[in-house]
């Protein structure tokens, strides 16, 4: 390996190190408890040297947002390739859940923190966020043409809803534990049979 490469991977390390420990500042203190004055002291380097990798608090906080968006994503693919579009919805709507509850200070970094962190991820359809808007247009999609959903509905508006629903739903079990009084389970039943009532009324 030559000295440019074994630099590059050098400086890749600390960038990640930097990364990792934020992380876990976050989740243990909140997004207020990430400041350069802790997190230099947390992976003992100097203020200096984190300015080499990032401009500021909020150029770290919006790499932290790239990667919860990745690992979201990582959530709800492998429950896209469900093929009958209920069921689908319904993993789908169990992993972005479960992702929200599990990981709550990074879900409130996401989403609840500052648009500001977000709106690059959604620029494009290649981004993260786009590509994660795009495993619900495809649901929507599914849901249509498998019957569930009527054609003349907006696919890009319900899976807008849809987002909204799941978001709602764990914003309030974050932020107010002891409402909705239901289950997540209820509640993720109740949305399924939501979207497929049309059907069992054009059935009936």
């Amino acid at each position: 390996m030559g000295t440019v490469e074994r630099r590059e991977r050098q400086k890749a390390e600390v960038r990640t190190t930097i990364l990792r420990v934020a992380r876990e500042l976050v989740v243990r203190e909140g997004f207020e408890g990430l400041t350069m004055r802790k997190l230099a002291e947390a992976i003992e380097y100097s203020p200096a040297a984190i300015y080499l990798h990032f401009k500021n608090r909020d150029d770290i906080a919006r790499a932290l947002c790239l990667q919860g968006f990745e690992e979201l994503l990582a959530r709800l693919e492998p429950a896209a390739r469900e093929p009958v579009a209920v069921r689908r919805l319904r993993a789908l709507a169990e992993a972005y859940v479960g992702f929200g509850l599990e990981h709550p200070e990074t879900y409130r970094l996401l989403f609840m923190t500052d648009p500001e962190y977000t709106t690059d991820i959604f620029r494009s359809p290649g981004d993260s966020g786009g590509r994660a808007f795009q495993v619900l247009t495809g649901l929507v999609d599914a849901l249509k043409h498998q019957g569930e959903v009527a054609d003349t509905v907006g696919t890009v508006p319900l899976a807008e809803v849809l987002w909204g629903a799941l978001h709602g739903l764990v914003s309030l079990k974050l932020t107010c534990p002891i409402f909705p009084t239901s289950s997540v389970d209820q509640l993720l039943e109740t949305l399924t049979g939501l979207c497929t009532l049309g059907s069992a009324k054009r059935a009936s």
